[in-house]
């Protein structure tokens, strides 16, 4: 599968990291189905240093790059000039539930900015709470202030405040904010901005394709906090917003949530569309990213646990914190168990 862009483009070799099974309890599982996909485990160097798959396959970081889109925010003193808070940051950095507090602290940015929610351009959405907890949604009219993109926006727009730019069209790749997101980030990776795929977000945004060891290195620097050698303070006020209130990140019943829980303020966490799934993890000086190939969202978070368990990250109250992650039961209308969810991921050392 050839994916044209960033270092003259990228072949996927994918490798199967997650099985479902089907049968009975007496007679044993049969494998039914294999997501294939992708895993880089790198230091804050970028050395590559665990890995499954294709390390440098190129893929759409999605909502996993939330918080580098924030840069040009803090790189310019923003928390402090429009009087915001480490938890209003936090949910500039989230893909959120839209539970009570989650609106509450958009509406809140939203104010800071003297602006309302008819200004977001995230569109609308059912909150992602209904689908985490297993609840039928209720039958009404979503407003952008449920997306949970819309802390983000909140953020975009406090940016465009922030410089005096239009907020009007403020998604759009051309504009003054995308222009700085987009120069902000090939700065931070280290290359030309034109070498960045770009594609249009869920959320209208754009959104950068990135290899995936290259985003892994992201999060180990995320992780690293203040001693990043290029943007400490910046990624200082990201990692300890994220991780100080990581139930504004995320929300109840979702993995963020979960693995920062379970890290204790160590690992900083970040879930993509699509099956993406990054986390930094400071004590180890590591970043790790994963893709499953088909975009498999049940597959992504059993390997994750796998991966966390291989790097020896995973104690006993970690295991029990994730249990409901790690190999998930498959059961039919009847409630009745018909097979599992299993890693068969091996890390390779690099």
């Amino acid at each position: 599968m050839e994916a044209p862009g960033l270092y003259g483009g990228a072949t996927m070799h994918p490798v199967p990291l997650v099985h479902t099974t089907r049968g009975y309890a007496d007679t044993g599982y049969t494998t039914e189905n294999v997501h294939m996909g992708s895993v880089a485990v790198v230091d804050a160097g970028g050395k590559l240093l665990w890995y499954a798959g294709d390390p440098d396959f190129l893929t759409f970081t999605r909502s996993a790059l939330k918080p580098f889109q924030a840069l040009p925010f803090l790189l310019s003193d923003g928390t402090a000039r429009m009087g915001l808070t480490s938890g209003e940051l936090a949910l500039m950095c989230a893909s959120h539930s839209a539970e009570e507090k989650h609106l509450q602290v958009v509406q809140s940015i939203l104010s800071k900015t003297g602006l309302d929610e008819t200004h977001l351009a995230c569109g609308c959405q059912v909150p992602l709470y209904y689908d985490s907890m297993g609840v039928t949604p209720p039958v009404q009219a979503w407003r952008s202030v449920h997306h949970n993109c819309s802390g983000k926006h909140s953020g975009f727009l406090a940016w465009c405040r922030l410089h005096g730019v239009p907020t009007s069209g403020y998604v759009q790749r051309d504009h003054p904010l995308q222009q700085a997101i987009r120069r902000t980030l090939a700065a931070a990776v280290g290359v030309p901005e034109s070498a960045m795929p770009v594609g249009m977000d869920g959320c209208s945004a754009p959104n950068y394709a990135l290899p995936l060891s290259t985003l892994a290195q992201l999060f180990a620097r995320l992780a690293s906090g203040s001693k990043d050698p290029v943007l400490g303070p910046a990624m200082g006020e990201l990692y300890q917003a994220m991780t100080r209130f990581p139930d504004l990140v995320s929300g109840e019943g979702r993995c963020d949530l979960a693995y920062m829980r379970a890290g204790e303020g160590d690992w900083v966490s970040k879930v993509g569309a699509d099956a993406v799934q990054t986390i930094g993890v400071r004590s180890a000086g590591l970043g790790i990213a994963i893709k499953i190939a088909d975009g498999g969202v049940r597959a992504l978070h059993v390997a994750t646990c796998s991966v966390l368990d291989q790097l020896g990250l995973l104690g006993l109250e970690q295991r029990a914190q994730l249990e409901s992650f790690r190999q998930p039961l498959i059961k039919n209308a009847r409630g009745m168990t018909v097979g599992d969810v299993r890693a068969v991921l091996q890390l390779q050392p690099a």
